[in-house]
C-alpha cells in the first residue's frame, strides 16, 4: 500500500511529533481495531477536502469512527494542546523561547455559509457571504482564530480573539496591527494584555 495515498496524510516524520501528543487508548475499553495514524490520517483528509463525514473513502476507517475520535478529542482539547505543544517545539528548534513576546493580528476573508457561530446577530441575505476570521498570528504559527461575520470591523473582531488569549502569552509585551484596528482598541489591549 502506498504510505502516502492522499496528500493530507500524515508522513513518517509528523506521525512521531504528534503521536506522543494524543492521548493513549482508555484501558478496559474494546481493543483496538483501527490504527490511530489512519484515524488521524482521515480526520485530516475530511478538514482539507471539506467534505461529509459520510463521504469518507472507504479505505480510511469508517466514518462514525473517526468522527468519534475527531469529537472526543477536541471536546477534550486534544487539538489546541497538540497545536501549542507543535507550536513551542517548532520556536525551541528555532532557537527562540517557547513563548513569544510578540504578536501579528490580521483577519484575512474567506468564503464560508451565510450563517456563522455564536458572533452571528443579524439575518443574513445571501446564500453565501463573504466572513473573515481574526486571528493572532506570529512567524507563521497560529495562536487563537474566531469566525465572525466580514461586517464586524476589525477592532471589534480583535474584541472577539483576545478572550481566546488571556493567560496564553504571558511574555506578550508587542502586537503588530494595521491602521484597522488603531483608536480605543490599544487602550483596551493594554488593560486586558498588558501590553
Amino acid at each position: 500500500m502506498n504510505p502516502l495515498p492522499y496528500p493530507s496524510n500524515l508522513t513518517d516524520a509528523e506521525w512521531r511529533l504528534l503521536e506522543p501528543l494524543l492521548p493513549p487508548p482508555q484501558p478496559g475499553g474494546r481493543p483496538i481495531k483501527y490504527p490511530r495514524r489512519e484515524i488521524v490520517n482521515a480526520i485530516l483528509y475530511i478538514l482539507r477536502t471539506g467534505a461529509a463525514w459520510r463521504l469518507l473513502p472507504h479505505d480510511f476507517p469508517p466514518y462514525r469512527i473517526v468522527f468519534h475520535y475527531y469529537r472526543t478529542w477536541r471536546k477534550a482539547g486534544v487539538w489546541q494542546q497538540a497545536n501549542d505543544a507543535l507550536r513551542q517545539q517548532l520556536r525551541q528548534s528555532e532557537g527562540r523561547h517557547p513563548e513569544p513576546s510578540a504578536a501579528i493580528i490580521d483577519r484575512p476573508s474567506l468564503k464560508t455559509t451565510a450563517k456563522g457561530g455564536r458572533a452571528v446577530k443579524t439575518p443574513v441575505k445571501k446564500r453565501w457571504d463573504a466572513s473573515v476570521r481574526s486571528w493572532w498570528i506570529r512567524r507563521g504559527c497560529c495562536w487563537a482564530v474566531v469566525m465572525h461575520p466580514a461586517e464586524v470591523p476589525d477592532r471589534d473582531g480583535a474584541r472577539l480573539v483576545l478572550p481566546e488569549l488571556a493567560g496564553k502569552l504571558p511574555r506578550l509585551r508587542l502586537i503588530w496591527a494595521d491602521g484597522a484596528y488603531r483608536g480605543a482598541l490599544s487602550e483596551w489591549v493594554r488593560e486586558r494584555l498588558g501590553c
